[in-house]
């Protein structure tokens, strides 16, 4: 009898307790309350604000852009004398905006909000979470969630991991736990005593040896003893068991993109969380809006649907919108005459000229030749008007016949790619066909005259100058080698020269290895660009170095930027120096440049930074009188924004 007393009277606080969280649900959807974003009373952010005092009466004294002196002072004017009069203000805790101004810096943006929770949201029994959403361009992000958790709900999440993990304990793993050990032995014992003769035996049995012997299988015999129906229900209870963590476990802990879990043990008061995000900005990136959503959770049921909060607006400042994007050029002179060069080895047979294809690697240098003729031919903007071909020797035999014989080969390859080149070009003739005028008389469609190309034979008949530098160069000789070699050069006629190096240990390297290097044919190529009549003129043309890093700080990434800007040290450069932190290194290049409002401008924030507020005040008002959009711009970045507030700038532009 008292033990069903006591349940009664459990039962019946359980249900006084439910309904009282039942009716504060009701009270929450009547009420329609929600969380709400508000902004920090002291924003952390990437750049150190101003010190300024809790009450503030400044006054600064500066030169207008006439050179005028002005007295800057935060005031306001007396409604009855009309005079203005200093005006003392008061720091509120708690910023009420519902927009802030944040700066970039070196391409990234903190964001910095509080989540606060009032008193009746909050219950021992609840868990509420909070899913804050950013919208940034088109895009919405979700970010990482906060849970408060309430203490009976919390203890609740326990007792549910608790109950599961005794579930989990009474899942059997050791499998002869089922087999019914005591009758299975008896039963061998009173049957078969000779199979329980093996009970101390410590020999192996196979399964086909304990068949043969008793015409049953040791498994058919332990699964004839072996409780079938715990079996089935163990087995049942590990199918079951994602299905019994869901019945035990109503409200699992949440571990991934999780900012917060926090216990809360009373209700008493708001709570308040500091949320700090990371972003980096991108191209267009204006603004970003935060909002809040969330419900409110007692185990596995939602009780309450938190309404979306108002959205909270932070505007980006970026110095990458200061960047001068006017497109910079390069003064280039050109040439009507242009001169190519192109080497070829060609393999010719001991004492020949005869350029034959099947030597060596002929054929391919042979064709690469080719290939650069045919397209200087069918060139659009040049016209071929000579080409030189100068042949080298090795320097093995008389300085005499290598001579004649470089001079013999020279001409050879002349002659051979002349023709060539009159076979192409006739072909190229023919490819372009014929048309019909309307006299009826046919003609030549695109052909244009094609100017006889001269040939112009040289002959270097021992190339000494390649081979030392081929000596120089060799991994394979040593340096004693390379220092006989130096010896013997000094010789100045190149036949006892070279007679002397045959009794050198290097010389059978020289000759098969570095002698054939040497034996190579030369082309110059002489070109003037059609239609061009003077020899020389001057033009400019992009300067793609500099633009790339113009497109490198709108695009934020600024130590790219500075790479490629740093050796013109202008304007842009100062920018991407901003951009870094570098104060310094763009304070000395802006301080340089004339003051035009943008650089007026950047000169105030760089002042401001440096904490010269009166350099930063001036220069700013000069930005201002030269160009009123920064009246605005100015609250966009934050050590502008803060002179303002401080020195109550702007109010006469503002207010007309």
């Amino acid at each position: 009898m008292r033990r069903s007393l006591i349940l009664a009277g459990c039962l019946a606080v359980g249900l006084a307790v439910s309904c009282a969280t039942s009716r504060k649900a009701e009270q929450l959807q009547e009420q329609q309350l929600t969380a709400s974003l508000a902004l920090p009373a002291h924003y952390s952010t990437s750049f150190q604000e101003l010190d300024m005092p809790r009450f503030e009466q400044d006054s600064l004294v500066v030169h207008d852009f006439m050179g005028h002196e002005v007295i800057i002072m935060n005031a306001v004017r007396d409604e009855e004398s009309g005079e203005m009069v200093a005006n003392e203000t008061l720091q509120a805790a708690r910023v009420t905006a519902r927009f802030r101004n944040v700066a970039e810096r070196h391409g990234r943006v903190d964001l910095e909000f509080q989540v606060i929770v009032p008193a009746a949201m909050q219950d021992s029994r609840w868990q509420v979470r909070f899913h804050p959403r950013m919208e940034i361009l088109e895009d919405t992000v979700d970010l990482d969630d906060i849970l408060i958790t309430g203490k009976d709900y919390r203890k609740a999440q326990l007792r549910g991991y608790q109950h599961y993990e005794r579930f989990l304990r009474s899942i059997v793993t050791d499998s002869t736990r089922f087999i019914d050990r005591h009758q299975l032995e008896v039963f061998i014992q009173r049957n078969i005593p000779a199979l329980y003769a093996f009970r101390r035996d410590t020999s192996v049995v196979t399964d086909g040896e304990f068949a043969s012997v008793y015409g049953v299988t040791e498994r058919q015999a332990i699964d004839y003893y072996t409780y079938g129906l715990l079996v089935r229900r163990n087995e049942r209870k590990i199918r079951d068991k994602d299905k019994m963590f869901r019945k035990y476990v109503k409200a699992p802990f949440q571990t991934g993109h999780l900012r917060l879990d926090t216990l809360i043990v009373n209700e008493a008061g708001e709570f308040v969380y500091n949320y700090v995000q990371t972003i980096a900005t991108r191209p267009r990136l204006r603004k970003v809006d935060i909002r809040l959503l969330g419900e409110v959770c007692e185990q596995d049921k939602v009780v309450y649907t938190v309404p979306e909060s108002d959205p909270l607006t932070f505007y980006i400042s970026s110095l990458s919108a200061f960047v001068d994007g006017r497109e910079r050029y390069l003064d280039q002179i050109i040439s009507r005459r242009v001169d190519l060069q192109d080497e070829a080895r060609l393999l010719f047979g001991v004492g020949e000229d005869a350029v034959r294809e099947e030597l060596g690697d002929n054929l391919r240098e042979i064709g690469r030749i080719r290939a650069t003729l045919a397209s200087l031919l069918e060139n659009q903007e040049f016209d071929l008007d000579s080409i030189v071909v100068t042949a080298h020797a090795s320097p093995e035999g008389s300085w005499r016949s290598n001579g004649e014989l470089s001079q013999r080969r020279s001409r050879s390859v002349g002659r051979y790619f002349a023709a060539f080149m009159k076979r192409y070009a006739d072909s190229v003739d023919r490819a372009q066909g014929v048309r019909m005028d309307l006299d009826g008389t046919l003609a030549d469609p695109e052909s244009r005259e094609r100017p006889e190309i001269h040939f112009s034979s040289y002959a270097v008949p021992e190339n000494w100058e390649q081979l030392d530098r081929l000596v120089d160069a060799d991994e394979h000789m040593s340096t004693e080698q390379k220092q006989v070699y130096q010896k013997r050069r000094q010789e100045t006629d190149p036949d006892r020269r070279e007679t002397a190096m045959r009794a050198d240990d290097y010389y059978p390297y020289l000759s098969k290895e570095l002698y054939p290097r040497l034996r190579t044919v030369v082309f110059a190529f002489r070109l003037h660009r059609r239609n061009m009549l003077q020899d020389t003129i001057r033009t400019t043309v992009l300067d793609t170095t500099y633009m790339a890093g113009v497109q490198a700080i709108r695009d934020r990434d600024y130590k790219q930027a500075l790479t490629l800007l740093r050796p013109y040290a202008d304007y842009n450069t100062a920018i991407a120096y901003c951009c870094l932190d570098y104060n310094a290194s763009a304070l000395a290049i802006l301080e340089k440049l004339d003051r035009n409002a943008e650089v007026n401008y950047m000169l105030a924030l760089l002042y401001a930074r440096q904490g010269d507020e009166r350099s930063a005040v001036e220069c700013y008002l000069h930005a201002c009188a030269q160009n009123s959009a920064f009246v605005h711009r100015g609250n966009l970045d934050p050590e502008i924004s803060a002179l303002i507030r401080k020195y109550g700038l702007n109010r006469e532009s503002e207010a007309i």
